[in-house]
């Protein structure tokens, strides 16, 4: 399946609300993405794409945004890496689009951040599928943190998935 990776444009807002409204896409993020996503949202959402300091790119397939993936500088000792979170709407996914924009992102990221040594994800340890793709992508698990998370009333584990500059 072909898509392109690109910087967000306000013509996104439609497919954003639409595929971000599914209840699985918040299900497996953190409390501060909205659910429902509307459209205040959405436009909330790409106005902070556009202006902020994160490197945040919409998942174009056939000229919709049918998902979404940044890199956000960490500050202070963790200054030298960068968070990947990202999401992909249902009628897309186990398809390896996600493994592809991951790598594209983490090239991108390395490329845009010289002095960046590490980008990291914390999937939820009942994301397996989010924890494959890191894999797949060439991400390494460092370590699970038992119990730190709380997602709508159910304790889950953190894990801390990571790739290094010298590793790509």
């Amino acid at each position: 399946m072909e898509f392109e990776l690109r910087p967000f444009r306000p013509d996104d807002l439609a497919g954003l609300v639409r595929h971000a409204s599914h209840p699985t896409v918040a299900a497996n993020l953190t409390d501060s993405f909205p659910n429902p996503f509307t459209e205040e949202a959405g436009r909330a959402f790409i106005e902070m794409a556009i202006k902020g300091e994160a490197l945040r790119r919409c998942i174009a397939v056939d000229g919709e945004c049918a998902g979404a993936i940044g890199l956000h500088p960490k500050q202070d000792l963790w200054r030298n890496n960068l968070e990947l979170g990202y999401w992909l709407a249902v009628p897309f996914r186990g398809r390896g689009l996600m493994v592809r924009a991951i790598h594209q992102m983490v090239t991108l990221g390395f490329e845009t951040f010289p002095a960046i040594t590490r980008i990291y994800a914390t999937p939820f340890g009942s994301n397996i599928a989010s924890q494959r793709t890191l894999e797949k992508a060439g991400f390494v698990l460092e370590a699970t943190l038992r119990g730190t998370l709380i997602k709508n009333g159910v304790v889950q584990d953190e894990l801390i998935y990571a790739v290094r500059r010298n590793a790509v």
